[in-house]
């Protein structure tokens, strides 16, 4: 059994989720007390999709959501980099097609898909910021961004219960339902660690994204946050330019002048 911890190195995380993959979709049932379903009901419906469209479904474990996404008549590609999670969900989801990947270097082309989602995975990337840019770059002009995650709840006593439940009532649960416990002490670690609405909404603003914005979800145990991939062509090339600028290598110092 294994536990990642904030370092969050792929292959550690990966490792975590093949561990848990078998029964992962009960789990989260049990730890949500049933409010997994109501809020991958809420990001269907954020993404809106429609038939015939091409839709990225990262972090998507097992394929649950890509199923629901599909329903739709959508073409869904569902991304994971857990072979356990792709693999559990190629034999739970025949009709899905599964692409293991990391989510800060995927292997699609620019503009590939009308709409792009991730739930309760981008907490889990060694670098967020680099996940919403290759985000950004596979999405065509005018796509959409639908990410839910865990956020903090805005009302203190709320957020006090529900730290209180992260920290005691979650470790005890997964005990009992988990085939790898100390998974869910990462998943509690994390959550805490990860950072609140307003500042995943600045680091969307900051990969590109338009139209920014969320809403809470469960009292803001969860957030649903929308973007919208520019169309203007200024917008996007303006874009463009600051991401080449941002990546830039430095030039060397080691032939500083003597004069």
């Amino acid at each position: 059994m294994s536990k990642a911890d904030l370092g969050k190195q792929p292959d550690e995380v990966a490792g975590m989720f093949d561990d848990v993959a078998k029964h992962y979709d009960r789990t989260n049932a049990v730890l949500s007390a049933g409010n997994a379903y109501l809020w991958r009901i809420a990001t269907v419906r954020a993404v809106a999709p429609q038939p015939g469209e091409r839709i990225l479904d990262l972090a998507a474990g097992t394929g649950t959501s890509s199923v629901a996404l599909s329903h739709s008549g959508a073409k869904v590609i569902a991304v994971d980099f857990s072979s356990g999670m792709i693999e559990e969900g190629r034999r739970k989801h025949k009709n899905i097609e599964f692409v293991q990947a990391d989510i800060e270097k995927l292997p699609f082309g620019d503009d590939e898909f009308d709409a792009v989602t991730i739930s309760f995975g981008l907490r889990n990337v060694k670098d967020p910021k680099q996940a919403l840019a290759e985000m950004y770059r596979v999405l065509k002009p005018g796509g959409r961004l639908v990410i839910c995650e865990f956020s903090k709840p805005p009302r203190a006593l709320f957020r006090m219960g529900y730290q209180t439940y992260l920290r005691y009532v979650l470790p005890a649960v997964s005990l009992a339902v988990s085939s790898n416990p100390e998974a869910y002490s990462y998943l509690a670690d994390s959550i805490a660690d990860w950072p609140d609405q307003g500042q995943l909404s600045q680091w969307i603003r900051g990969a590109g994204f338009i139209r920014v914005a969320y809403r809470n979800l469960t009292s803001g145990v969860v957030a649903l946050h929308r973007g919208r991939k520019p169309v203007d062509a200024a917008v996007l090339a303006s874009v463009a330019k600051r991401r080449r600028s941002t990546t830039r290598k430095p030039p060397s110092t080691s032939a500083a002048s003597t004069d």
